[in-house]
């Protein structure tokens, strides 16, 4: 028995579909960073997080959240890991919402794992060139606002 071909409206779904290419690359490129950073310890949303809380500009978890373009209970989630390991500690209740700050483990975390982060980003930038990373920033910044838009 063969199985029927499948529907060009579906080949054009695999070949168009933003959301899907997005997210594919988005995944290989979380792979790529992680496996840099393997010696450090920390995977690149682990540094990422890190580094954006010891700016001490987050006034809430919500905000950080609406910042990164996380699910609140995701980025709750790995806030509490990072906890764990003693990489942050809150700082500031009010109610059920924590506000944290990188302790000085995490600091040596984030400054061991800045090479490694350093030499994924110099791999992935100068294989697309600079110019041409300059345009992808910009697309991805533009799809963000266009993806947050009502439909």
């Amino acid at each position: 028995m063969t199985e029927p071909a499948p529907s060009p409206e579906l080949d054009e779904i695999g070949r168009a579909c933003i959301a899907l290419h997005v997210r594919m690359t988005a995944r290989t490129v979380t792979r790529a960073y992680d496996e840099a950073m393997r010696p450090s310890g920390l995977k690149i949303t682990q540094f990422v997080l890190l580094s954006a809380l010891s700016t001490g500009a987050w006034r809430s978890v919500t905000e950080l959240a609406e910042r990164f373009a996380l699910e609140r209970t995701s980025l709750t989630r790995n806030l509490q890991l990072l906890a764990a390991e003693k990489l942050i500690a809150p700082v500031d209740c009010r109610g059920r919402a924590s506000i944290y700050e990188v302790t000085d483990k995490g600091r040596a975390a984030i400054e061991a794992a800045i090479p490694f982060w350093r030499a994924a980003q110099q791999r992935i930038e100068s294989g697309l060139g600079q110019a041409r990373w300059g345009e992808t920033r910009e697309g991805l910044k533009a799809l963000r606002r266009i993806a947050r838009q009502p439909g």
